[in-house]
């Protein structure tokens, strides 16, 4: 529950912080800086994580699947209602599919992925009436703090 003193926008902007956090933990370890953070109502944050695809030698080790199976493993069950997963960067289809198999039910994320990104960029797949879970999706808090790391990452390896 939103406590009244903070809005909805002060939440979001609150656990997307997080999610920078992680982003730049990937960004030291030389991965593509993504991070994720799932929480449980508004207050109570059960997984997190960000891309270490290279460290682990998975392919599947995305900031959003690192963290869904954080907060699986912590909430003993894959079933994630009443989540919200804050994300720098707009989800791809993987990581989208994962959130509906978990039935999470909101996504924020910083900055749209062009090439990937399945929530507006490339597909809008919360929009698909053929699936039967929708996930609430807003684009928002700190766009440029994550464009900027992505940004950022992509030029010191060029």
């Amino acid at each position: 529950m939103v406590h009244e003193n903070f809005s909805r926008e002060n939440v979001d902007e609150r656990w997307m912080a997080e999610a920078l956090v992680e982003a730049s933990r990937a960004m030291e370890k030389k991965e593509i800086p993504i991070g994720a953070v799932l929480v449980l109502g508004d207050d109570l944050l059960i997984g997190r994580g960000h891309n270490h695809r290279i460290e682990s030698l998975d392919p599947t080790a995305h900031a959003e699947i690192v963290a869904l199976r954080m907060a699986s493993r912590a909430q003993g069950n894959y079933r994630l209602s009443g989540t919200t997963l804050y994300v720098t960067v707009e989800p791809c289809l993987m990581c989208f599919g994962a959130l509906m198999e978990a039935r999470v039910s909101r996504v924020v994320f910083g900055t749209r992925e062009p090439r990937w990104g399945v929530t507006g960029s490339l597909y809008d797949l919360q929009n698909d009436p053929r699936f039967p879970h929708r996930i609430h999706v807003r684009e928002g808090p700190f766009s440029e703090k994550c464009r900027s790391l992505m940004t950022t990452f992509f030029e010191t390896r060029r």
